[in-house]
Formats: C-alpha cells, structure tokens, sequence
C-alpha cells in the first residue's frame, strides 16, 4: 500500500530542494508519492532531472504563481 508525503521546501534555494527531497525518499517505500512544494524556480528543473537519474517518476509538476508542486513515485532504486 503507498503513502503520500508532502515536503514543504519554501524559500530554500538550489540545490537543498533537491538534497531535502533526496534525504526523504531514501526513508520512503516504492510505489509512494512524495509532493515537494518549493518556491526555487531552479527546482522545476533540478528535482525532475534528479528523479530521471535515480529512477524515480515525475507525476506532475503545476506552478502557482511563485509555488511550484512537483509529485514524485518513488522508485525502486533509492
């Protein structure tokens, strides 16, 4: 069964967006979501780069205004 989990990385700027959301996943199963909402604008690329790197799936990435949502399926490498 998977669980969802929200990151919350406003007003951090690059690269801990990505370094929080790494630290979170490894203590996170396969098949979970994670939902890292941030306000870097360098993050809408950076985690979804990450994520095709280490096997990861991007769900959807939705911007408003200066908030950025990026799901996450975790994978099975991590």
């Amino acid at each position: 069964m998977s669980t969802h989990h929200t990151l919350r990385a406003h007003n951090l700027l690059c690269p801990m967006p990505v370094i929080r959301t790494q630290n979170l996943i490894k203590t996170l199963a396969p098949g979970d979501t994670l939902e890292v909402i941030c306000t870097d604008p360098g993050a809408e690329n950076d985690v979804p780069a990450w994520c095709r790197i280490n096997g990861h799936q991007v769900v959807q990435i939705d911007r408003q205004g200066r908030e950025i949502r990026i799901l996450i399926k975790v994978g099975n490498e991590h």
